[in-house]
């Protein structure tokens, strides 16, 4: 709108003809009319300020406003009251403290210039839009969640709706899965692990101690035997799969064993009665015996070493051997 250097008479108040007839003159604007011209004008020029004020404020000038619009201000509202139309204010501005005669909007619990109703953060205008209220000032959607939503975890940005916390720390619920697998977890939950979620199954399949006879994760009753753990169902005899009844095994290169085929597997095993020797014992053709058990083949008299004769895998004493084979 370009300045006004003078007031022009308004159109209801132009001359009157000086026929002895009268002219028709246009009817007076309804005060209502009138306010709303008002109104929209004073927007107009408040807007105007505004801008000019902020051209003013890049270029190192004052913000202060400008005279010559203050003065049309003024005359219009001179002009207004002339005809009977009262100007008052709708209120002050909360942001720049000047009165508001146009377009006003509340918010905050104050009234504002349209204008001036900014976001705290970025500038821009917030009439029409949604925004927040933080600490008293208001932010526009985008600029409130950066300031001051939680932060996901994972990838570090605003949690706008729902938001989980696990870990001492906030997700949001989709970025929430395994750090092994990348499934979001279901109703097992997760399990822990250097401050990194993991599903069931992989936390048992990387940090579960491992039995050591069939090497899947122990997870619940173990048995500690060898420098390692066990499922008990799994510590048995390596030989014969047997359990041990009394709790007693023998270790034979770090697997165990029954008393059998742990002596089978030393070769100390009775080639008499096939029990394991234990105590004394006899050695004779590579075998080994029970004192007892290292007998003649055909009369069954204790052998003394030095005294027997071997015929296939079978011991007899010089008499026998003699009698049946020479």
């Amino acid at each position: 709108h370009p300045p006004v250097s003078r007031r022009e008479p308004h159109p209801s108040l132009s001359a009157m003809s000086s026929s002895p007839t009268p002219a028709p003159q246009p009817p007076l604007p309804s005060p209502t009319a009138a306010a709303r011209q008002l109104d929209e004008l004073l927007a107009d020029l408040g807007h105007m300020q505004s801008t000019l004020a902020a051209a003013g404020q890049g270029a190192g000038a004052p913000a202060e406003p400008s005279p010559v619009l203050d003065k049309m201000l003024g005359s219009l509202t001179r002009d207004l009251q002339e005809l009977g139309v009262a100007a008052a204010p709708a209120g002050v501005c909360g942001a720049c403290r000047k009165p508001i005669a146009g377009k006003v909007l509340t918010a905050l619990g104050k009234t504002w210039h349209p204008e001036h109703f900014t976001c705290a953060r970025c500038g821009q205008e917030l009439g029409g839009r949604p925004f927040f209220e933080r600490g008293g000032r208001a932010y526009c959607e985008d600029d409130y969640h950066q300031a001051f939503s939680p932060r996901c975890a994972y990838c570090a940005g605003p949690i706008r709706e729902k938001v989980l916390t696990a870990l001492d720390q906030t997700w949001h619920p989709e970025h929430f899965f395994c750090a092994h697998c990348g499934k979001v977890f279901g109703d097992e939950g997760f399990h822990e692990q250097s401050g990194k979620p993991y599903c069931r199954r992989d936390f048992l399949a990387m940090f579960a101690p491992k039995c050591q006879g069939c090497e899947r994760p122990v997870t619940a009753g173990y048995l500690s035997a060898l420098q390692g753990v066990w499922h008990p169902e799994c510590f048995v005899c390596a030989e014969c799969l047997s359990s041990f009844a009394n709790g007693s095994f023998f270790e034979l290169e770090g697997r165990p064993y029954c008393e059998l085929h742990f002596h089978q597997r030393q070769g100390s095993v009775c080639h008499g009665c096939g029990r394991p020797v234990t105590g004394r014992c006899v050695t004779a053709a590579g075998r080994k015996y029970h004192p007892e058990h290292f007998i003649c083949a055909y009369c069954l008299r204790q052998l003394q070493k030095g005294t027997f004769r071997e015929r296939g895998d079978k011991m007899y004493c010089q008499a026998c051997h003699n009698k049946l084979f020479l």
